[in-house]
């Protein structure tokens, strides 16, 4: 094998090991939205935000790797992996062709698990609204976006209770 594909083995290794720790996080942000922990949602947005970072420096580090390969090789910036792969040795297409699905698998996975914790969390909010609504139902007005979303806005703070001081 040569060194460039040893080199585009272990950036997809490390890319798979980044989207599985972005699976991870999303998953325990789901526990926490699920047990209602706002402090923990807090701490796990931040650390999927920052996760997300690494991710996205990892895989520039990959698609380098692939581009210098292609280029090596005489192939158009553009070529996939999957394509590049035919351009390694018969032994190591099967790894190629492993990590590559396994990468693509981990991406679906975290884009759902993803989707699932925003409707979560939205329907966290409308509950909690619905909630406010029930308790002071005069100090929300339901508004129209141009889209036609609904938004509740407060037109100003009355406190439901006075202290005499």
């Amino acid at each position: 094998m040569n060194n460039n594909w040893e080199t585009l083995v272990d950036c997809l290794r490390n890319e798979m090991q980044e989207y599985g720790a972005l699976l991870a996080l999303f998953d325990g942000q789901q526990e926490n939205i699920l047990q209602r922990d706002p402090e923990k949602i807090l701490t796990t947005t931040s650390a999927i935000e920052e996760q997300a970072r690494r991710l996205n420096e990892v895989r520039q580090v990959r698609e380098e790797q692939a581009f210098a390969f292609a280029s090596a090789h005489g192939r158009p910036a553009g070529t996939t992996l999957r394509e590049l792969a035919t351009l390694a040795a018969a032994e190591v297409r099967p790894l190629l062709e492993a990590l590559i699905g396994e990468i693509n698998h981990l991406i679906h996975r975290s884009r759902r698990k993803a989707e699932q914790n925003q409707r979560l969390l939205a329907r966290a909010i409308e509950v909690q609204q619905e909630i406010l609504q029930a308790l002071r139902p005069g100090s929300f007005n339901k508004t129209y976006s141009p889209r036609g979303r609904v938004a509740l806005s407060t037109p100003s703070f009355n406190p439901a209770y006075k202290g005499a001081g």
